[in-house]
């Protein structure tokens, strides 16, 4: 598969590039949004070009599928140039700034016959998809409830837009939240219902929250607590799932393929065993074998729209106040 990048963006630079050149992809362009850093990131990853314009990008021969990470606000644009270029797309998140966004080019996707994944790469870590695995085989039961946390520091290289930008999508709900209502969703195969939500600003934000703590309701009765922030430097991450026959004590999984699960049963407790892997090359490896016809994504753009919902409904509820129901839209 040959692939183009819209945003020459740290991840990448660090994380997606590697990933598709391990699974025997190719990169073929770059785009920014100036020349000068189109051409410097070229250089610095054997990029062959370089280029400002999206058409001129999708224009390329032999181009495939592209590979979005530029800031938030323009994935819809960018999404739909290359839907109608016939390009397969991987995209990250948020899928959009809106719910009619994310639907309207997820479906235009569908509609053509083409390949649109969302990158949210936690679902393709071995630890949660062994977490996954208690859930799904009943191993703790009936699921009453579920914490997430995942307040970490944002590291400074990462900062930038993010913490000051709400205009691009900037602040914590939907940088981190959203990934949170993926892995969620992920474990229980439900989808949130209602939500309540507080946000603040506790140093780093400056016009967006860097902090925001949330309880979903689930259809089946189930409760999820979830607390994330980017002002957290000595937290720890971790999820907590509780059922009417044990409970999943997982820590450290949230920012990493590792991390330790044990399943409690009482006194007892048993460590689960898994093989850390890389996440990355996992979520390339599953987008290429989909734009060949094998199988799915780790996560489509259905699920990209699901996250973006909830996140959308926790940031209306710490707006508000009130209980706040999530909208999925045609979804």
């Amino acid at each position: 598969m040959k692939l183009g990048l819209i945003g020459a963006s740290n991840i990448a630079e660090v994380r997606m590039i590697p990933a598709f050149r391990e699974n025997g992809h190719e990169v073929i362009a770059v785009q920014s949004g100036g020349q000068s850093r189109a051409d410097e990131f070229a250089a610095k990853n054997d990029i062959p070009n370089a280029t400002t314009s999206i058409d001129e990008l999708l224009a390329l021969p032999g181009l495939d599928a592209v590979y979005i990470s530029s800031t938030n606000e323009k994935h819809f644009d960018q999404a739909m140039a290359a839907i109608k270029a016939g390009k397969h797309v991987l995209c990250e998140k948020p899928l959009a700034m809106n719910i009619a966004d994310a639907v309207r080019m997820v479906k235009a996707a569908e509609d053509a016959g083409l390949v649109f994944a969302t990158n949210h790469h936690l679902r393709n870590g071995a630890n949660h998809r062994a977490i996954r695995d208690l859930v799904q085989k009943g191993e703790i039961g009936q699921v009453l409830s579920l914490r997430v946390f995942h307040a970490v520091h944002l590291p400074e290289q990462l900062q930038g837009w993010r913490i000051d930008n709400a205009g691009a999508g900037g602040g914590v709900i939907l940088d981190i939240v959203v990934h949170d209502a993926d892995t969620v969703r992920f474990y229980l195969d439900e989808d949130p219902v209602d939500v309540v939500a507080q946000a603040t600003s506790g140093g780093l934000g400056q016009g967006v929250e860097d902090s925001v703590m949330s309880v979903w309701s689930m259809p089946s009765g189930a409760q999820v607590m979830a607390h994330e922030s980017f002002t957290h430097a000595h937290a720890g991450t971790g999820i907590e799932i509780h059922g009417t026959e044990g409970s999943i004590i997982a820590r450290e999984v949230m920012q990493g393929p590792g991390g330790e699960i044990m399943l409690r049963r009482g006194k007892e407790v048993t460590p689960v065993a898994f093989d850390p892997e890389e996440v990355y090359p996992r979520s390339a490896r599953l987008f290429g074998a989909a734009v060949e016809g094998k199988g799915q994504p780790a996560a489509t753009g259905r699920d990209g729209i699901a996250s973006l919902a909830v996140a959308l409904a926790v940031a209306e509820a710490a707006r508000t106040g009130q209980r706040t129901a999530v909208d999925y839209g045609e979804k």
